[in-house]
């Protein structure tokens, strides 16, 4: 499991103080994280500054790899609304920065934030990253892909790992590019692990959220009622051992062969040990005959996998 720090830096789902922000942090290192994912854009840069603050008596474990930061970039703060940018000059000064504020001699991770197919293919971010390697500024590139098209463009291109949203409601996009990944030898990293919260499986269908919440952008209600809808599909998982829907949605993520870790999103202390404790102790994390279930119970609420 790893510790993704979107939510943490007050942007997705509102505020979140510094303090508690730093308290989920270090809770997640006692734990024994060993793999902190961020993003220059996340707080315009306060996340990975806080990760700097918290990881600077960790530079050692940092440089041997025992702790692995990843970041990403391309997307330009400074302009309004912000915009991809991925060409030569932008990737290297950001890298530059992100450098600066993680208190780094080189980026253990860096990925290409949300690029399109056109700018792998055509554009110069990806020689920018591979030239960084050399110089040592960077010791593993990959791409953070927003669909199957992307990652299978950027594992084309050499990616070394491809972040990817993957969870018991959206598995479709990991599933269509096993064979790539398999061929490459690539890690994956899975995102979105409880769909932007729809996986704790704790609202109603009218359920709202607050204002500046991204699911008011992302969901209109009908939207959200049908996902709600499609959680019956997978109630059969929570039994035994398996206590919620939650720990049931971590467990499918990291059953998966595919995945090298799940990136969790807690905004508490309190949600990062719920998180913990309700995954469990490791493998097996469901069963065979659960996993093969699946699908079919998905395919009747519509959901492709």
């Amino acid at each position: 499991m790893a510790l993704g720090t979107w939510g943490l830096s007050g942007e997705p789902y509102g505020p979140v103080d510094e303090t508690q922000a730093e308290a989920v942090v270090r809770r997640a290192l006692d734990m024994g994280f060993s793999l902190f994912d961020t993003a220059d854009a996340y707080g315009a840069g306060k996340m990975e500054a806080l990760l700097g603050r918290v990881l600077a008596d960790k530079k050692r474990q940092v440089a041997d790899g025992e702790i692995v930061i990843v970041t990403k970039g391309g997307i330009d703060r400074r302009t309004d609304p912000p915009q991809k940018t991925f060409q030569l000059p932008h990737v290297r000064e950001a890298v530059e920065r992100s450098l600066k504020r993680l208190g780094v001699d080189a980026i253990p991770l860096y990925l290409l934030h949300h690029p399109t197919p056109s700018a792998l293919h055509d554009g110069e971010a990806v020689g920018v990253v591979q030239e960084l390697v050399r110089e040592g500024k960077i010791r593993h590139w990959g791409v953070a892909a927003g669909d199957e098209d992307v990652a299978r463009t950027a594992l084309d291109k050499g990616a070394e790992v491809i972040e990817l949203a993957y969870n018991l409601l959206h598995p479709i996009d990991l599933h269509r590019i096993s064979g790539d990944l398999m061929v490459a030898g690539a890690g994956v990293l899975a995102r979105s692990v409880l769909g932007y919260g729809l996986l704790a499986g704790m609202w109603t269908k009218e359920h709202t959220f607050a204002e500046g919440d991204h699911r008011n952008d992302r969901w209109t209600v009908l939207d959200l009622e049908a996902r709600i809808d499609q959680l019956d599909a997978v109630r059969y998982l929570v039994k035994g051992e398996v206590h919620t829907l939650r720990g049931a949605a971590v467990r499918f993520v990291l059953a998966s062969h595919l995945v090298s870790a799940a990136v969790l999103g807690p905004r508490t202390v309190e949600q990062l040990e719920q998180l913990v404790r309700e995954t469990g102790a490791g493998p097996r994390y469901l069963s065979d005959d659960d996993l093969r279930r699946l699908p079919r119970e998905l395919d009747k609420v519509g959901v492709p996998c």
